[in-house]
């Protein structure tokens, strides 16, 4: 598994794992990401069962395990959180931050020491050593349930299935030609994001927040001009295409 800095400043570190060539041949690629701080750690979207062991040795080089304090779950995808129940056998005094909604579905992964912290609809905040991300709202994008992660002091968009795509384990980890990387994003997109309303309310909520990088769960990283030109082009985008 490739493990990335992808950020770096003086209070607080971010992370990015992904493209395990371990992993079994029809399990989606995913990535994964860590912030880290002076003496704690969030991950989020720490991956389904299977990765969890690649994804527990690329961590622990970054940072110890017991400052780990705090897991965030966009959603309730195997492919997002599957893994929690060895989480849970592998943390201590954890808080796992996720819908509200999604707690009795969860809790079906294992989790006997993880402490489950319901964000509420309208989303919510959370300070460590004295850096503090916003729980964004991103319902029905794709899950009724949803939420994304912004950092506004290094203005980075953790930003779950948007912005994902569907392509090779070994692709690059950026976009650099944002017209090559639409074909990888347009089905996608269109099957699995249901609701033309819900994706604007989100187009409408982010605009508002300073982006240098939009990090999704699959696929590659948007950075600069790219993070405008996926706004722009998924606004236009008509998604929930299954149903005519």
């Amino acid at each position: 598994m490739i493990t990335k800095e992808i950020y770096s400043g003086d209070t607080h570190q971010w992370f990015m794992f992904g493209r395990d060539p371990s992993k079994p041949d029809k399990i989606i690629d995913t990535n994964q990401y860590m912030l880290r701080t002076q003496s704690n750690a969030l991950l989020m979207d720490p991956g389904g069962i299977e990765i969890f062991s690649a994804m527990l040795a690329s961590v622990v080089k970054q940072v110890p395990i017991n400052e780990i304090g705090h897991i965030f779950a966009s959603h309730q995808d195997p492919d997002i959180i599957s893994s929690l129940g060895l989480w849970d056998s592998a943390l201590s005094g954890a808080k796992l931050h996720a819908p509200w909604l999604w707690e009795g579905f969860v809790r079906h992964f294992g989790m006997e020491h993880i402490e489950y912290a319901p964000i509420v609809d309208e989303g919510g905040r959370l300070v460590l050593n004295g850096v503090e991300i916003r729980f964004v709202p991103a319902h029905y994008l794709h899950s009724s349930g949803n939420f994304h992660v912004y950092d506004p002091v290094a203005k980075i968009l953790m930003s779950g299935d948007v912005g994902a795509a569907l392509e090779a384990d070994d692709a690059p980890m950026e976009v650099e030609d944002f017209e090559e990387h639409i074909p990888k994003m347009k089905g996608f997109h269109q099957r699995w994001m249901p609701s033309n309303a819900a994706k604007n309310d989100w187009i409408r909520r982010v605009r508002e927040l300073e982006i240098d990088m939009m990090c999704p769960q699959h696929g590659r990283v948007f950075t600069g001009d790219n993070v405008g030109k996926f706004l722009d082009w998924f606004e236009r985008l008509d998604v929930g295409v299954a149903v005519k």
